[in-house]
């Protein structure tokens, strides 16, 4: 299902995407049991420790990113009005979101559903920040220290790995693997509120 699918999916909330977290009752991903194989690739995926600096093998496309970042910090302004955390936030999404394969505009309307941008936000499963995970993964392909899961790009970088595992399980079907990270496979509550809100960071050429 390509990007313009699951947005039009989406479109059956109307403003839905507006409401943010309002509008869903988040769950949380569920502790399933991982080959070695996939257990080790994806730790492998999480300790990568290079910066979430964008690399770009030619102007025009460097461009783009910075069309992006512009719009995107403007929409995101009344979210996080310090400019430099905004950016850095940006940047990182960017990156992480490329380097895992995955389509911005939906890991943005994932975040903006699952924790409203907030940073610090811990839902009443026990998931932790941006992109909301559970400490459970911590232990199977981290470092084993939670309190990790707040710091941006930790956050990011693990949401983006087991969004991107979960879309290979599920042999890239973008309604399915939400459901999956959310806790709530085969419902459609929260992938169409994540692609409603996904209308809300559209941008040509992303």
């Amino acid at each position: 299902m390509d990007r313009r699918q699951c947005l039009l999916r989406g479109a059956a909330l109307g403003a839905a995407g507006c409401l943010g977290t309002a509008a869903v009752h988040a769950g949380g991903q569920v502790e399933e049991p991982l080959a070695d194989s996939v257990r080790t690739a994806l730790a492998s995926a999480i300790a990568n420790s290079a910066p979430p600096v964008p690399e770009f093998t030619d102007t025009e496309k460097r461009l783009a990113y910075l069309r992006w970042l512009g719009v995107m910090s403007d929409r995101l302004r009344h979210k996080k009005p310090d400019f430099q955390t905004r950016i850095e936030f940006l940047q990182t999404v960017w990156y992480e979101t490329r380097r895992a394969g995955l389509d911005t505009t939906m890991v943005m309307g994932l975040i903006q559903v699952e924790s409203a941008f907030r940073k610090f936000a811990i839902s009443r499963v026990g998931a932790r920040g941006y992109m909301q995970i559970m400490p459970f993964w911590s232990r199977l392909i981290g470092d084993g220290d939670p309190s990790r899961l707040f710091h941006m790009q930790t956050n990011i970088r693990f949401g983006c790995v087991i969004l991107r595992h979960y879309l290979d399980r599920e042999r890239g079907d973008s309604f399915l693997a939400l459901g999956r990270y959310n806790g709530s496979r085969g419902r459609a509550e929260y992938p169409n509120a994540v692609f409603a809100a996904a209308r809300n960071w559209v941008h040509p050429g992303v």
